[in-house]
Parts: C-alpha cells; sequence; structure tokens
C-alpha cells in the first residue's frame, strides 16, 4: 500500500548512527515506516492511531516500562 507523502528521517539518525536509522510517511490515515539502508525493502504501514500507540510502545520500552508489544 503506497502513501504519497514524502519521507522523512529520524532526528536521531546521524553521523555517529552510520547516517541509519527508520523513515516515516504520512497521509491523513496512515503512517509507514521503513529502514533507511533499505529503503525499497519492507515498509511497515499503520493506521494513523495504531502508529501512536506503536510510538508510545517503544519510549516505554527504551526506559524498562513496557513489557509488551
Amino acid at each position: 500500500m503506497a502513501i504519497s507523502g514524502t519521507w522523512r528521517k529520524s532526528s536521531y539518525s546521524g553521523a555517529g548512527d552510520g547516517n541509519s536509522c527508520v523513515e516515516i510517511a504520512s497521509d491523513l490515515t496512515r503512517v509507514a515506516i521503513r529502514d533507511s539502508k533499505t529503503p525499497t525493502g519492507v515498509t511497515l504501514t499503520l493506521p494513523a492511531g495504531a502508529f501512536s500507540t506503536f510510538v508510545q510502545a517503544l519510549r516505554g520500552s527504551a526506559h524498562g516500562l513496557a513489557k509488551e508489544l
């Protein structure tokens, strides 16, 4: 499923990280996620609301708060 939005690289992706990270693109109802190292590879597409939940779970996991995804 293609998204017509512009791909944006994470602000956490920088020279010290090998300039490789995730990229996202969005439209009014969906958000797509891909690996910046393989932009023609697999893309994960989520409803916009589910993307917010996904990000919150990742933030909690990074701080040892979330045990499940």
